[in-house]
């Protein structure tokens, strides 16, 4: 691998001011130097429809691309319902389909998640790691980032004041780079 590690990043959350988005904000705030970090918004990607897959909408098409691009991904995931939330959910089936057209196939990803809740997005990150499984896409398993009590963490700005949670975060970004090499070197060495 040449030159910087591209990394996307997206939110499944579309909330102006949630907490995940907060968390990509000081993410990018912190991304290593032998890589980029870019921010992709879900606002426009409609709901699945199998009817139109192969003639996705511009949004998707988007989404696909900028996914194509990247050296890996970076997830920031609420938790609803004990899982994954429909928006983040919805993205990724857009991105995986039609079969045989699966953008994320491959790619290293590192997630982190916000909620107020005590877990900290627990759930929803095992759940979004049983996907990648069918996805063929390689999570990176620690640093772990789950930032529970998020409310008291973000401040009305959106901004990530919480100075441990940051830390992690940076870890969680220098692991990304580095896994993604690490992948990069299998995958050229054939192993």
């Amino acid at each position: 691998m040449n030159g910087k590690i591209n990394i996307l990043g997206f939110a499944g959350s579309l909330r102006e001011k949630s907490y995940n988005r907060a968390l990509l904000s000081a993410a990018l705030e912190m991304v290593p130097d032998e890589a980029t970090l870019e921010v992709f918004d879900l606002k426009g990607i409609p709901l699945f429809n199998q009817d139109i897959e192969g003639q996705p909408p511009e949004s998707v098409r988007r989404f696909k691309e900028k996914i194509r691009a990247a050296d890996a991904i970076l997830i920031a995931t609420p938790e609803y319902n004990f899982s994954v939330p429909g928006v983040l959910k919805n993205a990724i089936d857009w991105a995986s389909r039609p079969s045989g057209d699966n953008a994320l196939n491959g790619k290293p990803a590192a997630l982190m998640g916000a909620s107020i809740g005590t877990f900290g997005t627990a759930r929803a990150q095992y759940h979004l790691r049983q996907c990648f499984v069918s996805l063929n896409m390689y999570p990176l398993n620690t640093p772990e980032v789950m930032v529970a009590s998020a409310h008291e963490k973000v401040d009305d700005d959106g901004t990530l004041k919480d100075k441990a949670t940051r830390e992690r975060i940076g870890k969680l970004l220098a692991g990304l780079v580095a896994w993604t090499k690490k992948m990069a070197g299998n995958s050229a060495s054939g192993g």
